[in-house]
Order: structure tokens, then sequence, then C-alpha cells
């Protein structure tokens, strides 16, 4: 008779061979390499895990589902095709690269006419939204990674229970694990003011509908009346988030002009994806008119994606620098090709500055960052951590020709697993805009120094040593 710890010893290996065929494919070799040291060390923890937070990409069947969604759709993208208030404007050849694959990857097109104000303030932007709400005549949509029963959180839910009462038709898209706090303790009561509320991605085992705990949306967008939009890194949420000692800085971009009907459509896709409803009423989509000077565009991007679009753009525009590139990000865990693109451009006497908060609210991933401090300053990258906060704002300038800020990081997470929103700005004005915010962060900032980086010690170096060999599971 066989024991039982022979038929525990024959099962774990039967899923350590199972795991090499299944987790291998598809996968970059760094990432199923992590997966199977965790896997072949601890196989029952590694397998939970694994089926936790393991699979990079959207189940089949929800695969299938959002690509026949986005055929159906497709036509809300091709509105802007001839209509006489659009304008598609042609720009130099440093341009054109981020143009041509944005509007590839995210099947958006350069719109130009729009206005673009940048606030950096939490309390201000909640404060504009709250009266741009107040104003609202026909629908406010609102999609959020991180909505919380807060000071803040109660705010803005009091302006869309107002706004429904008075006939507006308030949606809201809530990320079922980023929110769930709020979704149980007042979104019943949202919903009995007339709000629509639905959690997106939900998770379980048992839901039918159910999706990965580690595949997200990460998504900001707030759109009014199909003329005003929010998009950018701020959640709805206190600026400390709960914490004590630590206060969260973001950057949002507030948008009048065609590029708001880009947003919206973005967002119909969404509340399709989750309801099963194509919004179509009068005044979903105004007929667009020009605000501004600014040349923008959107770029969606998610698991649902046979590329990492976001992550091909970022790298690609990284190359095309000539003077200088500013990135800031609050998690930095750079993938083999962003982690190169950025020691090939400062080894050409490129200026590359990368800001960062000196802490998180993630100290493994701030450890799994720092590992690579170390070759991007022997590279000449130069590091700066954000000292009065969490940096948060997630954006990138390069040279004076191009500008991006949204809600996605620039780490594999953002990259790979988080349905993510970006917006990319074209142009002096739009990027000397951003940059000046971005001189802000770096005025607050310390440089690190690289001799005095490598002689940290070696328990700090163990330490982002072990780190980084999970950055790709992070």
């Amino acid at each position: 008779m066989i024991s039982f710890s022979s038929i525990l010893y024959i099962a774990e290996w039967i899923v350590c061979l199972v795991a090499l065929f299944v987790v291998v494919h598809n996968r970059r070799p760094t990432a199923a390499l992590a997966w199977l040291a965790v896997i072949f060390f601890q196989p029952w923890v590694g397998l939970v895990l694994y089926l936790l937070i393991g699979r990079h990409r959207l189940p089949r069947r929800r695969t299938r589902q959002y690509r026949r969604l986005i055929r159906r759709l497709e036509h809300l993208k091709k509105q802007f095709d001839g209509h006489p208030h659009v304008i598609h404007p042609e720009l130099g050849p440093q341009c054109k690269t981020a143009i041509t694959l944005a509007a590839r990857y995210g099947s958006m097109p350069i719109l130009d006419g729009n206005s673009i104000t940048l606030i950096s303030d939490t309390n201000h932007v909640i404060q504009r939204l709250i009266a741009d709400i107040e104003q609202a005549k026909q629908h406010v949509h609102m999609l959020f990674f991180i909505f919380r029963n807060d000071d803040t959180g109660l705010m803005i839910a009091n302006a869309l229970k107002q706004a429904a009462q008075r006939g507006v038709k308030c949606r809201l898209l809530l990320d079922a694990v980023g929110s769930w706090g709020t979704l149980r303790s007042i979104g019943d009561d949202l919903r009995k003011a007339g709000v629509e509320v639905y959690d997106t991605l939900p998770v379980g085992f048992l839901r039918r509908r159910a999706s990965r705990i580690d595949l997200r949306n990460h998504r900001k967008i707030v759109v009014i009346d199909g003329m005003t939009a929010y998009t950018g890194s701020q959640n709805i949420v206190d600026d400390n988030y709960g914490y004590k000692d630590l206060v969260w800085y973001d950057l949002t971009a507030r948008l009048n002009g065609p590029i708001v009907q880009e947003l919206q459509t973005v967002f119909l896709e969404d509340w399709h994806f989750r309801t099963d409803r194509l919004l179509d009423e009068p005044g979903i989509f105004p007929p667009p008119e020009p605000s501004g000077t600014v040349p923008a565009q959107v770029l969606p991007s998610g698991p649902d994606d046979p590329i990492e679009s976001y992550q091909r753009l970022v790298v690609a525009v990284l190359y095309s620098a000539r003077e200088r590139v500013v990135i800031t990000t609050p998690y930095f865990v750079p993938d083999e090709p962003f982690l190169q693109a950025m020691q090939v451009v400062a080894q050409r006497d490129i200026v590359v500055n990368l800001i960062v908060p000196v802490k998180t609210d993630h100290p493994l991933i701030d450890m799994a960052g720092q590992a690579y401090f170390e070759e991007l300053l022997e590279a000449g990258v130069r590091i700066f951590t954000y000292e009065n906060g969490l940096l948060h704002a997630k954006t990138i300038t390069v040279d004076d020709s191009i500008a991006f800020l949204g809600s996605s990081n620039f780490d594999i997470r953002s990259f790979s697993l988080n349905f993510e929103i970006n917006l990319l700005l074209y142009g002096t004005e739009a990027t000397q805009n951003l940059r000046e915010r971005q001189m802000e962060y770096l005025h607050n900032s310390r440089a690190i120094d690289r001799s005095q980086w490598k002689k940290r010690g070696s328990f700090k170096r163990l330490g982002h040593d072990i780190a980084k060999l999970f950055s790709p599971l992070l």
C-alpha cells in the first residue's frame, strides 16, 4: 500500500512537471524561471500563488469577449474621420513614430485643437471635479481603480447623488479589488440615489464573470457631458491614502476639445465589457469643438493586448530622444527592453533623469527597483529621490516634442497586467508645460551619487539582489 507521503511526493513532482509546460508558454524567460524557481522550491505554495497571480493574460473566454467587444465598437473610433472640426496635425519625424505606433496599438488617432490644464494638488482636482459635476447637464462617467469611503470619496459621492437627483445620468465603474471597501460600504447608497455603480473585473471562484486578482483595471477617467474630461494618476481618495506619515503627489489633466471623445470611447468599451450594454443615447458624443492648440492622443492598454503596447511605445520614443528625457514614476521595476533603452540613450550623451519617491507603500517593489540603480548610474542615467512624499505622477517628456502622462507606472505590472490609460501630448507647448511640473519634482529631490550608492552595505545589497529575483513577478 502506497503511503500518504509517497502520494504527496509524486503529486509534487506532477505539479513541477506540469509547470514546465504551462509556465514557460508565451512568457519571457526571466519571468518563467522566477515562477519555476518558486514552484520547484515550494510546489504547493507556488501552485496556489500561480493560480492567484500567475497568469499574465486574461482567461481565453474573457479575451475572446473583449475582442468581440472591440470589433463591435470599432465604429466609435472612426467617428473622427472626415469631421470638419477635427484636425489631424502633421508633426515632425520625431513625433511621427509615437503617433503611428499609438494609433496602431490603440486605434485612436492624433487630434488637434485641445486645451489641457495640469493640476498637481489633490484637493484642487477634487474641488474642480465637484464644480464640473455640479454643472453637468446630461451625464457623468467615472472609472477609477481606487475610490475610498473617506472625506474625499464622500464629497464626490454626494456630488454624484445630487447630480443623479437632477436627472443627470451618473455612471461609476470601480475596480473590484482597488475599491472593494467602497463598493461594499456606499455602493448601495449610490445606487439608491440613482447612480449606476458596477465593479470592474470582479474576482471570486464561483462567479461566472470572475477575473484573476492580479489583472486589474488601473485606469482613471472622468467624462462630463462628452465635453470635459479628467485623466492622470489621481484616484478618488484623501491625499494620504490613509497613512499618517505619507502624502501622495499626483498629476491630473483636465481636458477640453476633441480628445475628450477618445476618453469617452475607452469608458464606453469598459462599460460595455462589464454590463453588456452599449451606451448610444443622444449626447454621448456631442459634435467635437476645438478648444485649444494642443495635439493629443489616447492610448489604452491592457492584458487583452497580444503585445505590451505601452512598453513598446515608450521604448521607441526613448530611442528617438536627442537632448533630454525626464521620467517620473512611483513604482519602477523595468523589464529588459525598457532598461536597455534607458542605458543606451544615456550612453549617447543624452540627459536621462529618473525621479522616484524616496519610499513608497510597497517596500519590496522599492527594493526591486533599487536593484537596477547601479547599472543605470553606470550608464549615465541620473537618478533622483523625491523627498516630500510619495511622488505618484507617472510622466515622461522627450526633448520639447513628446509628453506622456496617465495611470501607467514604468514597471512590469503596468506594462503587462493592468488595464491602463495614457495621454500623449505633442509639441513644445504641452511638453514644456509638463516639464515645468517635472522640474518642481526635481527641485524637491536628492540626486543619488554613483560612488556612494556602490558603497551601500552588503546587507542592503543582498536585499536588493533578492528582490530583483522577484521583479518579473511584481
